[in-house]
């Protein structure tokens, strides 16, 4: 099969065989988003829960801090706050790119490619944010053994 050219006076469009590539991301970025918010769903009642179990825990076992289950919650609900926003931007594209793939709207497909780049900027800063805490603890525990 011998796909048409993909440029056409300067635009883009999309051929037979990119729509088909499409369509099956939208499928793996749907069960992924919606996997996603299984998770964050689960670190919140993980949140909610934690600070009870190891109060009761410390109560039980000596040498745990009764403070470990709310440092634990708070740990939760920031992560879960913070991996919204990506699980979001992931389903948000989904449901604009089969949209656009169904109505032909050129509109609505750039506004899903506006999703997927929100969603890989947010994992892209995420990364240079986490790397860079790692390099300074690297650092420090350095100077700490010097």
């Amino acid at each position: 099969m011998i796909n048409k050219p993909i440029t056409q006076l300067e635009q883009l469009t999309l051929t037979n065989t990119s729509k088909s590539f499409l369509k099956e991301t939208v499928k793996w970025t749907r069960f992924l988003s919606i996997l996603g918010f299984f998770l964050i769903l689960f670190m919140l009642v993980l949140a909610a829960f934690s600070s009870t179990i190891f109060n009761m825990v410390a109560k039980v076992q000596p040498g745990i801090p009764e403070s470990l289950g709310l440092s634990l919650a708070i740990t939760y609900l920031v992560l879960s706050i913070i991996y919204f926003f990506p699980v979001y931007y992931l389903l948000q594209f989904s449901s604009k790119m089969k949209k656009a793939l169904t109505t032909k709207n050129n509109e609505t497909l750039a506004g899903a490619f506006k999703m997927l780049k929100s969603h890989y900027k947010f994992i892209g800063v995420f990364t240079i944010i986490t790397l860079s805490l790692y390099s300074l603890l690297f650092i420090v525990s350095l100077l700490g053994v010097l």
